[in-house]
């Protein structure tokens, strides 16, 4: 049922002093874009009549494909806590439609929304949440971001060592505020990195709680004078920022994934799920490890996984099954990064767990020792595969994977994979600066 009518949009916004609608998009590449009407425009936005040029969208459209429609989800209203009181400014996340008035296929939101519907057809429902972690960062004199910080905090540590916990709190306070419920935060490992965990729900409202998740910290950062970054590694020699996701799954109003009876407390459609996750786990590295940068967090002595291996006993294997039972019983995916589209990365998951399920696709035995402590053959005699190594790597595994590509959208998934290729290229280019000071000298 509905949160929301165009009536209730209507009226609250006349009552609230809200002038200024912004209607939110997000790119393929996971950018938040918006068109921004003036209340005047609200209704015309409402019944659906707001269009835009999508050729303008890098990576997006082809040239032929400009005009395209804004059709706003009137659950996502929301007015922004931050703006002035006075002429407010509120949102509401639209889908993209073609000129025909059709869904536009290779719009991000629909392909999580096509992923849902397939799982619905089977009955289930996708509820996750999201571990978002993230960096505050000076800023330089013109405003602009650094990767500086004066800070040496680390795990659970708090002020005056956490240098950012004024700025976390008002950004909690601020979440709270748009309707989120906080369930933790804390400072992480690294200097100047921090973590904020939300409650889970169901997969599309999670998807769009990350995009605005990620909107209210950078924005309340920069009123603290600081840079959030959600860079999976922004700076070398410590850990990077993961976006693990912790996913369930219920049938009939019943988490399907507990059984009491078996020895590890899971049903055999969890085994199925997390089959199906370890099967497409190397195509889907591209979407959930979308930057090249994503692949200098997959290194050994971080604490991110390397090899696609799960565990219900230890803490750092890819796929990681947390000890809470019964309705909270999950599957936790710690390969993720922050700076992935949310609604892809969830797309793909939905996407392989059904498959598992559907091919009843039994995993591995889980691995309770440290895989980094293994030697080669000792991981070979064991058949446990490597993550993609680099973006260019997980591009040709996403391409290999032709089911996912088909699940995703062929043409999405050749426009996808053909733009991160050149990523990839023109990365492969660059002459770096370790380059020049460990060989310039010495050549």
């Amino acid at each position: 049922m509905s949160k929301y009518t165009k009536q209730d949009i209507i009226r609250i916004a006349e009552e609230e002093d809200v002038e200024f609608i912004r209607l939110q998009f997000t790119d393929m590449f996971g950018t938040l874009k918006n068109v921004a009407v003036t209340k005047s425009q609200l209704e015309k936005a409402l019944n659906n009549q707001c269009m835009f040029d999508a050729s303008s969208i890098e990576g997006f459209l082809r040239i032929e494909e400009t005009d395209m429609y804004l059709y706003p989800d009137l659950d996502t209203f929301e007015i922004f806590p931050w703006r002035p009181q006075q002429g407010k400014v509120a949102r509401l996340i639209c889908d993209i439609y073609c000129p025909d008035r059709t869904p536009f296929e290779e719009d991000s939101r629909y392909i999580l929304k096509k992923a849902i519907n397939e799982a619905a057809q089977m009955g289930y429902q996708f509820h996750v949440g999201p571990e978002c972690e993230f960096f505050l960062f000076h800023t330089d004199e013109n405003g602009g971001p650094t990767t500086i910080s004066h800070e040496r905090a680390g795990f659970f540590d708090l002020g005056p060592v956490d240098l950012g916990e004024n700025a976390r709190r008002d950004m909690v306070l601020t979440l709270e505020d748009m309707g989120f419920e906080i369930e933790s935060s804390h400072h992480e490992a690294a200097p100047a990195q921090h973590r904020i965990d939300f409650r889970y729900d169901e997969a599309l409202a999670t998807a769009d709680n990350i995009m605005t998740f990620k909107l209210a910290v950078k924005t309340i950062a920069k009123r603290f004078g600081l840079f959030a970054s959600f860079m999976p590694k922004p700076k070398y020699g410590v850990n990077g920022s993961g976006m693990h996701l912790n996913i369930s799954v219920s049938k009939d109003g019943r988490n399907i994934f507990e059984q009491a009876e078996d020895k590890l407390g899971l049903s055999k459609e969890a085994y199925y799920f997390i089959g199906g996750l370890m099967k497409h786990m190397r195509g889907m590295a591209a979407i959930t490890n979308p930057l090249v940068n994503s692949y200098k967090r997959l290194v050994p002595g971080f604490e991110a996984p390397l090899h696609i291996t799960w565990s219900a006993s230890h803490r750092r294997p890819l796929i990681r099954i947390p000890k809470a039972r019964g309705e909270d019983t999950r599957v936790e995916l710690r390969g993720p990064d922050p700076a992935a589209n949310p609604y892809l990365a969830l797309a793909a998951c939905i996407f392989a767990g059904i498959d598992g399920i559907r091919g009843q696709i039994l995993p591995p035995e889980p691995v309770s020792a440290s895989v980094m402590d293994m030697s080669r053959a000792q991981r070979q005699a064991l058949k446990i595969e490597q993550l993609p190594a680099t973006l260019g790597e997980a591009v040709e595994a996403l391409k290999e994977d032709g089911y996912l590509c088909r699940a995703l959208g062929c043409r999405f998934s050749e426009k996808y994979a053909e733009a991160k290729r050149a990523e990839w290229r023109e990365y492969c280019r660059q002459v770096t600066g370790w380059e020049i000071d460990n060989y310039l000298y010495k050549i």
